[in-house]
């Protein structure tokens, strides 16, 4: 089983271009589209913490329902948490983890940092 995760929505390029540059480079990692199969909130949090970034940060602010419910709304770490497992359209994608570490592969050429690392 491969060391390699990708939080991935096919429907987006930038997530389609990360997961063809990991296969070219000879990795076939194992993929979750996260809008079919949402993250639990403990796994969440796991990838907050292999990210190093609060919930946040990771938060798609472009998207109309970030827009419509959420934007100026001071929450704290586990509320914004909690948003983002009930509404995973607002995480940032593609989110690429190699055993404790992860980076948002946006742009796509993030996830050569994952290249150099040891797990």
């Amino acid at each position: 089983m491969s060391d390699w995760t990708i939080y991935h929505n096919p429907r987006c390029r930038k997530s389609r271009e990360t997961l063809e540059l990991l296969r070219s480079k000879g990795i076939e990692p194992r993929v979750v589209e996260y809008l079919r199969e949402p993250p639990s909130l403990p796994v969440l949090e796991k990838l907050l913490m292999k990210l190093n970034r609060p919930a946040e940060e990771v938060l798609r602010k472009g998207e109309r329902l970030f827009k419509e419910e959420y934007k100026g709304l001071k929450l704290n770490e586990h509320e914004w948490v909690r948003v983002i497992s009930e509404n995973p359209i607002l995480l940032e994608r593609p989110i690429v983890v190699k055993g404790n570490k992860a980076v948002i592969g946006r742009p796509p050429e993030n996830v050569e940092e994952l290249f150099k690392e040891r797990t």
